[in-house]
């Protein structure tokens, strides 16, 4: 790539510039009165290398035509700012969480694996596939954390973007099998989530953090804790902290699992549970987010694109290109170094200059 490209149209002068040379050299030499006895002599390695301080000029002069055109490599480089979100996935992990209302690929599953299947994909993407439901791309860029609750809150993971290791530690969450832990602090788990969020400094390693957010996933009512949920919420608002909450499961009726028999099937019992839809609704109007409504893995998922796409991450991409000046800067080429052109040219014309008064010196008479 040469900035001035017409400068190499003197490059046309090389062959007038060979000819010069060459004549000037015919009309020099020593007077004989016979030269028969010259021609029978052979020829010495000087005088077979007799084009090689003309040969010496010309490369100089090409190396410095090009030189003046400005040949140059660019190299495009880009830096990447983003804008983060900071999330916290708050969890329940009651016992009505057993329910076996959600599929996965035809299986029955239980809330909380469901639950598990959809925010792992939310939270590192989804593998490449040709399907067009594959559409959770991942939060790269956003710190997130995550907390558990059944009768108490718990903070599992801090706000990170190891990604990787939040979502190990949100598959080895277990629903409670001790009564005395049972229970649905929701309100609890909201105060935790806004204390986490909070105390986060503004400005992160990665970037600075544009919102903070809380997804709130229940299939239950507030049964335990200290906080009540709406008290949490205004709490969460005066942070602007927004939540999204999403109610999982369905209404009324629902099979849970009672025991398994000898050959590996799950008897099942239904029994009534209730979602406290008006709470949760009011949390997220509170806190400016959305309420949702989870009745299979297929819902959950959209619910998941839904937030995915309201909540984007903004990234701001700017490119330069670094160019490296050949006539000025050496240069690797396949692997191999070349020095500067004008670098070249002095060095020609220097050998040169040596040559012609030294090996291949001219008497002039």
């Amino acid at each position: 790539m040469f900035q001035h490209p017409w400068f190499l149209i003197l490059l046309l002068l090389a062959p007038l510039l060979v000819w010069m040379s060459l004549r000037n050299r015919r009309d020099q030499g020593l007077r004989f009165s016979s030269v028969v006895s010259e021609l029978e002599l052979p020829a010495t390695w000087r005088q077979r290398l007799r084009w090689l301080p003309t040969a010496l000029l010309m490369a100089a002069f090409v190396f410095m035509v090009v030189s003046l055109a400005r040949p140059r490599v660019g190299r495009e480089q880009t830096f990447v700012q983003t804008e983060g979100i900071a999330i916290e996935l708050v969890v329940d992990r009651s016992g009505s969480m057993m329910a076996l209302d959600f599929q996965i690929d035809g299986d029955h599953v239980d809330r909380l694996e469901a639950l598990k299947n959809v925010a792992s994909k939310f939270v590192l993407g989804e593998e490449d596939d040709e399907s067009e439901t594959d559409r959770l791309k991942g939060r790269v860029s956003d710190l997130i954390g995550l907390i558990v609750f059944a009768g108490y809150a718990d903070a599992i993971t801090p706000l990170t973007l190891d990604h990787s290791y939040l979502v190990s530690q949100l598959n080895e969450t277990r629903i409670v099998n001790e009564r005395s832990e049972d229970g649905t602090a929701i309100g609890d788990a909201i105060s935790l989530g806004v204390e986490k969020l909070s105390t986060l400094d503004e400005r992160s390693g990665e970037g600075e953090i544009e919102s903070k957010v809380m997804i709130l996933l229940t299939d239950g009512e507030n049964t335990a804790g200290e906080i009540e949920p709406i008290q949490a919420a205004e709490l969460a608002a005066a942070m602007d902290i927004k939540i999204y909450t999403v109610g999982m499961g369905t209404k009324g009726r629902a099979p849970f699992p009672v025991r398994r028999t000898a050959d590996g099937q799950v008897l099942v019992q239904y029994q009534m549970v209730n979602i406290d839809e008006e709470t949760l609704r009011i949390i997220a109007e509170k806190t400016g987010g959305q309420y949702f409504r989870a009745t299979d893995t297929a819902s959950l998922q959209e619910i998941y694109e839904v937030i995915n796409q309201l909540e984007k991450t903004k990234i701001e991409a700017e490119s330069f290109v670094d160019y490296k000046e050949l006539a000025i800067q050496s240069h690797r080429y396949f692997g191999s170094g070349f020095p500067p052109l004008l670098v070249c040219a002095l060095a020609c014309l220097l050998v040169r200059a040596v040559l012609v008064n030294t090996f291949f010196r001219q008497i002039v008479g």
